[in-house]
């Protein structure tokens, strides 16, 4: 089930906006599709990123895949509790999974951004 609170990406990020900071992980459809999450590179804090630019790096026993960032920012905060227990993407990626917070956000990037219905649409195609 895809929440329907969250923009999500062509590339399976989704982001929560919580005032002028968002939240950014991946969806349940692209944990599924990684298997077992072994490792998360996360960001280094205070690191600016532009919209879509690389963001983090998951490896799982499938492969590695690169983060993107759904929205252009500067990391304010990254989920340290992945670096011992990255399987918590597997077990709750739309909650304790997330990945990192970004702020300083621009709005007018949200367009480029997938509603919910638009990517179930987009996960149905797949």
């Amino acid at each position: 089930m895809v929440p329907q609170n969250l923009l999500y990406t062509e590339e399976h990020e989704w982001v929560r906006l919580e005032g002028d900071s968002a939240t950014i992980g991946i969806s349940d459809y692209a944990q599924e599709a990684l298997g077992d999450i072994t490792f998360v590179e996360l960001p280094e804090v205070g690191k600016q990123v532009a919209q879509f630019e690389d963001l983090a790096v998951i490896e799982s026993v499938k492969a590695a895949s690169d983060i993107y960032a759904p929205l252009g920012g500067q990391v304010l905060e990254v989920n340290s509790a992945l670096e011992e227990a990255p399987e918590t993407i597997n077990r709750d990626c739309y909650g304790e999974g997330w990945i990192c917070k970004l702020t300083g956000i621009v709005e007018a990037e949200m367009e480029k951004l997938l509603s919910s219905e638009a990517y179930e649409k987009l996960i149905a195609s797949e």
